[in-house]
């Protein structure tokens, strides 16, 4: 299904309906979940499977799509409040209601999006540069930098609101994903949308499980790239990029960082080779070839990390090794 719609999503505002309403109906919204919670049960490897094909079909679905994990699993954890895991998770996981979610105050350095005590909830004040899904979610798992350095989670409500202003990111490639960035002046959250509290570590988003999956999307455009040109060694070297990601599950940050980065660089040439092959064809506005390369751009810069970020200059020959 993904596939021959993907050059006209990639005309598009905002990604049709139909796509997530097809991969509700695949149940993929609750893949994270175990199955007695109402998911599907799959591990690591499985939502890196399905994020790499999905991914292969059209980006901006499995860039909408892959926004959901971090609710559904946050839900799905023992600890978090049961009357928000009995409201949402369920509904999560069918697909019925969708989630995004902004990690804005756990960027390192001076908070970007501030919690404060108020009122018996809690008040937000800055800004979320990057929030994937505006009009295609419903809510947002958001972690703000709360008091005494803590990252406060909370649950949003993805709509128009008092002090909440949306303001649209026009992207050179998945643009359907509906990407804005968000200002918050003061808006309140209720107390009942409180999720946790806990002390600011700048190094927890960046162990190697937490930087896995957004490599998978990397493989994804690599692999389609492949399909298109036909058997050949790059197909060995996707093979090779893909388990270079898994063993660094196992390794430290580092080690990841250069098989996120040896991903990256590989979507990057096996587009070009597409385009070559393709020749000036593959920079006609309806070829696949021209899409793929700026979607195997965009995946250069998106969840960059500084040590995936030294690592690809590195081998894209930049700096010194």
């Amino acid at each position: 299904m993904l596939f021959p719609e993907a050059m006209r999503v990639d005309s598009l505002d905002a990604l049709p309906s139909a796509h997530l309403d097809a991969l509700a109906a695949a149940g993929l919204y609750g893949a994270p979940v175990p199955l007695e919670a109402g998911g599907l049960g799959l591990d690591l490897g499985g939502i890196c499977a399905v994020a790499e094909e999905l991914a292969s079909g059209c980006l901006a679905t499995a860039f909408v799509w892959i926004q959901n994990r971090g609710l559904v699993t946050t839900l799905a954890t023992e600890g978090v409040p049961a009357a928000l895991r009995d409201q949402w998770l369920g509904s999560l996981c069918q697909g019925k209601v969708r989630g995004g979610i902004t990690t804005a105050g756990l960027i390192p350095g001076p908070p970007l999006l501030r919690a404060q005590p108020a009122d018996g909830g809690w008040r937000l004040a800055g800004a979320a540069p990057w929030v994937t899904g505006w009009g295609l979610v419903d809510l947002l798992l958001l972690v703000a930098r709360g008091p005494g350095d803590t990252a406060v989670t909370l649950i949003v409500d993805a709509v128009p609101q008092p002090g909440l202003t949306a303001s649209r990111q026009r992207l050179s490639a998945v643009n359907a994903s509906a990407t804005v960035r968000l200002r918050f002046d003061d808006v309140t959250v209720p107390g009942e949308r409180f999720v946790s509290q806990v002390p600011f570590d700048p190094v927890a988003s960046l162990r190697p499980d937490r930087l896995r999956v957004d490599g998978s999307l990397a493989l994804g455009v690599t692999g389609r790239c492949c399909r298109l040109l036909g058997p050949g060694p790059l197909d060995d070297e996707l093979t090779a990029c893909r388990q270079g990601l898994d063993a660094a599950l196992a390794a430290d940050t580092a080690t990841m960082a250069q098989a996120r980065a040896a991903a990256s660089e590989l979507a990057i040439r096996a587009a070009a080779a597409l385009a070559v092959r393709d020749g000036s064809q593959a920079v006609a506005a309806d070829a696949q070839a021209q899409r793929l390369a700026r979607e195997a751009l965009f995946l250069l810069v998106f969840g960059l990390r500084p040590a995936i970020k030294s690592a690809l200059l590195r081998q894209l020959g930049a700096v010194a090794g």
